[in-house]
């Protein structure tokens, strides 16, 4: 339980409580994670602090959801009261595809603010993941061969930037949504004098465990902050909010009167649980099981999805049942899971097998050549079931050093019999991942990053030239 003290912020009249607030130090190869005497939102205060101080362009990135729009607002306040003279840009990435009270809620936020920030509301084509389609990793939002498709207008505003108003010189035609974000904050600093910038996020470690083990395993933050890490050459990215819980965030919401998306009202009168309330693009791996709400929050938009996205509709219908491997598959009579597999890959369009074939390989010879960190208990259970693995030194990516383990020889089959765990591999793993259209693999434990990293890298060795200049 996290302990709780008196802050008083300014502005406000009465005294409140919140949560002490979390961080994470580097001592010795461990992060440690520490209650310090001050509550979340004054060590907030401090961080914006060294963010103004340190860095000379500063821009949010503003999704439309809880936790982007309370850091607008909380950043905005800020620099009004302590920097009143600091330019400040917001960057939103609009993704066509969504419930109609999300953009009326951007569009209120953006005219509300647009007098006191550089606003840029971005509608360009870009390649967006899709989980809905077999043959299909990818859709374009904005997609301009495709207008009379559109799920609704484009935005009528000065600032909304698109293929006729675009200033930003980094974009690629349907560059992928991660490069997009990530070569608007390059664009940024070069149009604004090539000096130090940082894009600020409204990430928190407690979203998910793939956030959280982001902050800790982070090796180079910006000044020892492991809150902080590079993008490019003088382009950074800070998540002042990351120790902050979602009722921190509602509780500030609520504190200081501020604005929210109110999609999250109706996602509460739904019944929704709170890991299934967000806002972002329908139809990833996270929000394809929801897809039928649309048909009960924003009708009208949700006749547009179907016929703007392959397989929405299907979806929508068979989200959680065995048709999208929601539930357990039954293998057909005939198939091991290693050949039902390969033949599963062997009706699939060139482009997606080699995409799978690519992470398979990858997952084989990992568990081949270096392994992953199991539990002692996990690894007395293989050796009592017979798996032929043996221990390859101590992994650096837990926190108790586990030892890393290496299998010999094939991989396993299917691994139903051991029940300590199931972050080991097998063809029935590699299996679901086809059958649940988990293009990126997420169910065998592989994250967006290292993809992205590929991304980023080759964006890199293009520009190098032009990052030596600026």
């Amino acid at each position: 339980m996290y302990k709780t003290v008196e802050c008083s912020p300014p502005g406000a009249a009465p005294a409140f409580r919140m949560p002490a607030a979390r961080s994470h130090s580097w001592s010795m190869v461990v992060m440690i994670k520490q209650h310090l005497k001050q509550n979340v939102y004054e060590a907030f205060l401090e961080r914006l602090k060294f963010i103004f101080e340190e860095f000379d362009n500063i821009y949010i990135s503003f999704s439309g959801g809880k936790d982007s729009g309370l850091l607008l607002n909380l950043v905005l306040d800020y620099r009004d009261r302590c920097f009143p003279q600091k330019a400040l840009g917001v960057f939103h990435q609009d993704f066509e595809a969504q419930y109609t009270v999300t953009t009326e809620y951007v569009e209120r936020t953006f005219e509300r603010i647009k007098g006191r920030v550089e606003p840029y509301w971005v509608c360009l084509p870009m390649a967006t993941r899709t989980a809905l389609s077999s043959y299909e990793m990818y859709w374009y939002p904005w997609d301009d061969t495709r207008r009379d498709a559109w799920v609704r207008e484009m935005p009528q505003k000065e600032y909304v930037v698109n293929l006729e108003n675009n200033p930003i010189s980094t974009y690629r035609y349907r560059m992928h949504q991660e490069d997009l974000a990530k070569q608007f904050g390059r664009w940024y600093r070069i149009s604004h004098g090539g000096r130090k910038t940082v894009c600020l996020l409204g990430i928190r470690a407690d979203e998910s465990l793939q956030r959280y083990s982001g902050f800790l395993n982070k090796r180079y933050g910006y000044n020892g902050e492991c809150w902080i890490s590079r993008q490019f050459k003088d382009v950074w990215c800070a998540s002042p909010l990351y120790d902050w819980s979602q009722s921190d965030v509602w509780h500030a919401n609520y504190l200081f009167g501020y604005d929210y998306n109110h999609l999250y009202d109706l996602y509460y009168m739904a019944g929704l649980k709170v890991s299934q309330m967000r806002v972002a693009s329908p139809f990833n791996d996270y929000s394809k099981d929801s897809l039928n709400l649309y048909r009960v929050i924003d009708p009208e938009i949700w006749v547009k999805l179907v016929g703007r996205v392959k397989g929405a509709n299907f979806a929508c219908i068979y989200g959680k049942t065995k048709a999208m491997g929601y539930r357990n598959v039954t293998l057909p009579e005939g198939h091991t899971w290693e050949s039902y597999t390969r033949f599963l890959l062997d009706t699939l369009p060139k482009r997606l097998r080699n995409n799978y074939v690519k992470k398979f390989n990858s997952s084989i010879i990992f568990w081949h050549k270096t392994g992953g960190g199991l539990d002692e208990d996990t690894i007395r259970e293989l050796l009592e079931r017979g798996y032929d693995i043996r221990r390859n030194g101590v992994s650096n990516y837990t926190l108790s050093k586990k030892s890393r383990i290496i299998f010999v020889g094939r991989i396993p089959d299917n691994t139903d019999d051991i029940k300590s765990t199931k972050d080991i591999p097998s063809w029935k793993r590699m299996c679901f991942c086809i059958l649940k259209n988990d293009h990126n693999c997420r169910f065998m434990g592989f994250g967006l990053t290292r993809e992205q990293q590929k991304h980023i890298d080759a964006i890199r060795r293009k520009y190098q030239s032009i990052e030596e200049i600026v």
